[in-house]
């Protein structure tokens, strides 16, 4: 890897360990782990097979 590119990287590693990191950390939701049910999750998944990759032009 060019000289350029590996300073690139080493900046962009040290901006990533500048981040504050946010959210909730996973294990503190695993007690929602199998809340919903099968047939609901069944219906999710219908759901964005169909919807996902379609686009809405006018929505912008």
């Amino acid at each position: 890897m060019p000289q350029h590119l590996q300073w690139q990287v080493v900046e962009f590693v040290q901006r990533l360990k500048e981040t504050q990191i946010q959210g909730t950390p996973g294990q503190q939701l695993l007690h929602f782990a199998g809340s919903i049910n099968a047939e609901d999750l069944q219906l999710m998944c219908q759901a964005i097979k169909q919807d996902c990759g379609q686009i809405d032009v006018d929505q912008w």
